[in-house]
């Protein structure tokens, strides 16, 4: 179903007032969106050049040994001339176990070199093209897939729905405290070796329903990793003092934090319209969500865990929302679902307005913790608009976009420069990037993934595979 239909930002402002979505305000004259993102950023001790940050956008590109591949290199050449002062390096992981996919990168001591050759030509051509790079910043975002990881899911507890959605049994074992403990070790091995590549931010991925999202969660969990919120919050304070000790005061300790799960979905009856799985009520598992209506937002968890976090060591929270993988309306308001996945079950503004409460609120409750915002692609050309008035009103400190730059790595230049986007280079929310994470049926087990409808030259003939491999596989016989 079509949603975006605005020809105007006054025709998106009056679709917003008709739906309530009261918390999606723009920033209306071009120069002072171009004033307002230019703005520098501190954190910590580190001052980021400018208000805009690409968010970690997957590419699935390396080789079977987690090391950066062609693509890779491409898609951050692209990135690094691109303008944004805050790069935020897609999920890397810890250990071979905590991969999400055959090519998801995974930094080890046999790979840091390539690392350490891809950091340097990052800052080397930003400096070329933006001027100077040691107002750059880039946290390489330090993962384990947990639930998602392949071959085998490692979960840290039971939820029903979200057990159907990914074939778990009740008898499939959780992992263990003592499991936990080592997973840890593997973390602060892993920030070794990123410091080691040059990276100089560390962030903790904590949400999208893997290991670390779903111990937030994990109300149902025995151990000292579950029940209480101080228990759920135990293994990122603990990890996070662990960095500052071992890592020293110079490095940035960020976290990409999920703060709204929600509940799980499938493809509905009426239309392919995405509907809820059943849950109980009141609703036992879960972070940021109301028990007694678990569609619904509640930051009192929330709020307790980010102050956490910040008195453990975090100074850059990215604020994010959902599970791609069992309701991706939630973490990603689109314009058209990835195949086989379900229609909208809300008007897009209803989840970008839900991304910008909930980031607002957090942002004013912690004003000296800058923050980055989530939940922006679906607006297209307007998102800058969107972005500079949340920085301007203190709803956010950072104007994050991640589809977006996978079309148009280069917005963050003509945002500063103009003030506007280029209609024509825009994201268009159509998820064929998903579409291509979601094909497993490549030699490596795994499509790269890009933005084939604007970025033809680098994804376009892997568009062309996927479909034929996936046209093969369902073929009879």
């Amino acid at each position: 179903m079509k949603h975006f239909k605005y020809k105007t930002l006054t025709e998106l402002q009056q679709s917003c007032k008709e739906l309530s979505a009261d918390r999606v305000q723009f920033e209306e004259d071009a120069g002072r969106v171009r004033e307002i993102l230019a703005r520098p950023v501190t954190v910590g001790d580190f001052v980021v050049g400018n208000s805009i940050c690409i968010h970690p956008m997957e590419g699935c590109d390396s080789d079977l040994e987690g090391t950066p591949g062609e693509l890779t290199w491409r898609r951050y050449r692209r990135f690094a001339a691109g303008g944004a002062k805050l790069l935020w390096f897609e999920a890397t992981a810890v250990c071979r176990e905590g991969r999400a996919n055959t090519r998801q990168l995974w930094i080890t001591p046999q790979n840091v070199a390539e690392y350490a050759r891809l950091v340097d030509e990052v800052r080397i051509i930003h400096a070329r093209e933006c001027g100077a790079a040691d107002d750059l910043l880039m946290p390489v975002q330090l993962t384990h897939s947990g639930r998602y990881s392949v071959p085998k899911r490692i979960i840290a507890y039971h939820n029903t729905a979200i057990d159907e959605k990914t074939s778990v049994g009740p008898d499939y074992p959780v992992i263990t405290d003592d499991e936990l403990d080592r997973v840890q070790d593997q973390y602060v091995a892993a920030a070794k070796l990123a410091v080691q590549a040059g990276f100089r931010a560390i962030d903790l991925k904590v949400t999208h329903g893997y290991l670390l999202a779903e111990l937030m969660g994990a109300k149902t969990r025995e151990g000292k990793y579950g029940g209480s919120l101080e228990n759920r919050t135990r293994f990122g304070c603990e990890l996070l003092r662990r960095l500052r000790g071992e890592l020293g005061p110079e490095i940035v300790l960020c976290m990409r934090l999920g703060c709204f799960d929600g509940v799980p979905y499938k493809v509905g009856p009426d239309k392919n319209v995405g509907v809820a799985l059943d849950y109980p009520l009141p609703y036992p598992w879960g972070f940021g969500v109301n028990p007694e209506d678990p569609m619904e937002p509640d930051l009192t968890d929330v709020k307790d865990a980010v102050g956490r976090f910040r008195d453990a060591g975090l100074q850059l929270l990215n604020v994010s929302l959902g599970c791609p993988y069992y309701n991706p309306h939630i973490g990603r308001p689109f314009e058209s679902p990835d195949d086989g996945n379900y229609e909208q079950p809300e008007h897009p503004l209803m989840g970008v307005n839900r991304h910008f409460t909930i980031a607002g609120e957090l942002q004013r409750t912690f004003p000296d913790l800058p923050m980055v915002g989530t939940g922006y692609s679906w607006l297209q050309v307007y998102s800058v608009n969107a972005g500079a008035r949340n920085i301007a009103d203190g709803n956010i400190r950072f104007f994050g976009l991640g589809r977006n730059a996978l079309a148009y790595p280069d917005f963050p230049r003509a945002a500063m420069e103009t003030g506007v986007l280029d209609q024509l280079r825009v994201c268009k929310t159509l998820t064929y990037c998903t579409y291509l994470m979601r094909q497993k049926n490549h030699p490596l087990g795994q499509f790269p993934t890009g933005c084939p409808p604007f970025d033809k030259e680098g994804y376009g003939q892997i568009m062309k595979e996927a479909r034929a491999t996936q046209r093969a596989a369902k073929a009879p016989g």
